[in-house]
């Protein structure tokens, strides 16, 4: 592994990734930003080269690419409530590892769930000296609060989640097709966003007992349930005129009607995981809880398709969708899918899961780079977060594109060491993490520093300045990264 330095005043590299290409570069850091991008020759480093300190500039070895931090608008932390379950503290040091500097958390399945200010403040609170990357927060839409999202957004959520079908824990409910086009009309009037867990439960065969084989549980839940639901968003969508949001798209053919639907003008972005680009269903071994997730992995053909709208621009996002559980959860039922909890671990791994795919389809990483950076962050409204840009935040992830390592569940940052990648060689070697220009992750050191900050919006800001909310501390504020709406 190469010595990085703690808190560069710039860095150099053969291969940065600028405005969707890769160029040799220097960026130079101030503030914790970037102050200056210029053209770098990295022959010329002379002694910079050989002894970094000697310079103001450290130049990476050539086997180093520096890239945007990348983005993940698709986490499950579940603190407060579950932190069992996984946690800020473990969470965001997953995310570091993973070259993941800024994630939005989920609204479920923390307790309380964020479906109301109050429950947003506390969620705020436990956050405190925990975050080694940026966070921001998306709320919840359910039957309860559909009266009152402007109240949230003004809190400081990037927007709003839902489920069509029951999300599986009890507090967060699903919204019908009525409540579905309710939400839509509320938050189309502040141009608010609405992510949508689309499967329908009516194409759906679920069973107490199912067994241990994959393929019980795969039929269980058929394409035609998600399709059924993303036809039923776009609709809503259409006749509204809001901002909606597909996650974590598993079916492939259900990507003509989401191309239908961009074509016609419908404000429609889907995002897609790791694990459906680089799993499938045939190699899923029976009983194996830890391959469960809602929408399921599919099959070898179905994955094509998904590559398909990865290259074709369809697909928007690849984000983890990381929603781990206790191992005793995974297990429940020795085994039977009908009772495993469903959700991925894949935060960590995300980005050289992809890569490792992509690159043996001969898909070059200029394509997929944009699809966790800038595309999660477009999604969510987080700036320049995913950008090397004049006034971005200094965050990077230096990794070495070449180099492979095994993946072993044990030695991950989870709470919960599992990952359904466990045993398999990966490419891509994140080297070293960069928050607001300061080293907060090697391999050889682990996550160094807890300097992340909150992202939320202006109006979230001068609310809490101006009613002194004792649920928010100053710490907290001093944290928070001001974000326009």
């Amino acid at each position: 592994m190469t010595a990085l330095p703690d808190a560069p005043r710039a860095l150099a590299a053969r291969r940065v990734f600028i405005d969707g290409a890769f160029r040799s570069a220097l960026v130079r850091i101030e503030g914790g930003r970037i102050a200056a991008i210029e053209d770098y020759d990295p022959d010329a480093a002379g002694d910079a080269a050989v002894d970094p300190a000697s310079s103001e500039v450290t130049v990476l070895p050539d086997h180093l690419t520096l890239l945007p931090g990348l983005v993940d608008s698709h986490v499950h932390l579940d603190e407060p409530g579950r932190t069992d379950w996984e946690g800020f503290e473990t969470g965001t040091a997953a995310a570091a590892a993973g070259g993941v500097t800024t994630i939005v958390d989920m609204p479920l399945n923390s307790v309380p769930v964020t479906t109301t200010p109050e429950a947003l403040a506390e969620k705020r609170a436990a956050t405190v000296g925990k975050l080694a990357v940026d966070l921001a927060y998306w709320g919840g839409a359910v039957p309860e609060n559909l009266g009152s999202l402007v109240e949230l957004a003004a809190a400081g959520v990037v927007g709003f989640k839902c489920f069509l079908m029951p999300s599986g824990i009890d507090e967060f409910g699903h919204l019908d097709a009525e409540q579905l086009e309710a939400a839509l009309a509320a938050l189309a009037a502040f141009d608010g966003l609405l992510i949508v867990h689309a499967e329908d439960p009516a194409h759906m065969h679920d069973a107490a007992t199912l067994g241990p084989r994959y393929d019980a549980f795969l039929s269980s839940r058929p394409p035609e349930s998600e399709r059924a639901a993303i036809r039923l968003v776009i609709d809503a969508a259409r006749r509204t005129g809001a901002r909606a949001h597909i996650v974590h798209v598993s079916d492939g053919g259900a990507l003509d009607d989401i191309r239908a639907a961009k074509a016609d003008g419908v404000r429609l972005t889907i995002e897609t995981c790791p694990h459906y680009l680089t799993l499938r269903a045939e190699d899923v071994p029976d009983a194996a809880g830890e391959f469960k997730c809602c929408p399921p992995i599919r099959d070898a053909a179905n994955q094509d398709l998904l590559w398909q709208g990865v290259v074709d621009g369809t697909i928007d996002a690849i984000v983890s969708d990381h929603s781990p559980s206790t191992l005793e959860l995974k297990q429940q039922g020795g085994g039977d899918f009908a009772l495993a909890w469903g959700g991925i671990s894949g935060l960590q791994t995300g980005f050289s899961a992809i890569w490792t795919s992509a690159r043996a389809r001969g898909i070059p990483l200029e394509t997929v780079l944009p699809l966790v950076t800038t595309g999660p962050a477009r999604i969510a409204g987080l700036g320049a977060a995913g950008r090397i840009v004049v006034g971005a935040p200094a965050h990077f992830a230096v990794v070495d594109l070449d180099a492979t390592y095994t993946v072993r569940a044990a030695e991950l940052q989870y709470r919960n060491k599992m990952s359904p990648w466990d045993g398999r060689e990966l490419a891509g070697v994140v080297e070293g993490t960069y928050l607001a220009g300061v080293l907060v992750y090697t391999p050889a050191t682990g996550v160094t520093s807890r300097s992340g900050r909150e992202i939320l919006t202006v109006r979230m800001v001068a609310k809490a300045a101006d009613r002194a909310d004792a649920s928010i501390s100053g710490a907290a504020m001093a944290r928070v990264e001001e974000m326009h709406p």
